[in-house]
């Protein structure tokens, strides 16, 4: 994958939160993926695009 298509705009970062839990996601970038802690998901990074869907997260394992 391209790089500079994996790379997500940081102010778009400091917008977004958990649709689930309305918190604070932190980012992954070595799995390229933003986390939630407290939903323990990790929602994917397409094409520099967040797909914010809990239907489409991984969950995190414990």
């Amino acid at each position: 994958m391209d790089e500079k298509l994996s790379r997500v705009d940081p102010k778009l970062l400091e917008l977004l939160v958990c649709p689930l839990t309305k918190g604070r996601l932190s980012y992954d970038r070595e799995l390229n993926e933003l986390v939630s802690e407290k939903a323990r998901l990790a929602y994917p990074i397409r094409d520099g695009i967040p797909i914010m869907l809990v239907s489409e997260a991984r969950r995190l394992d414990d």
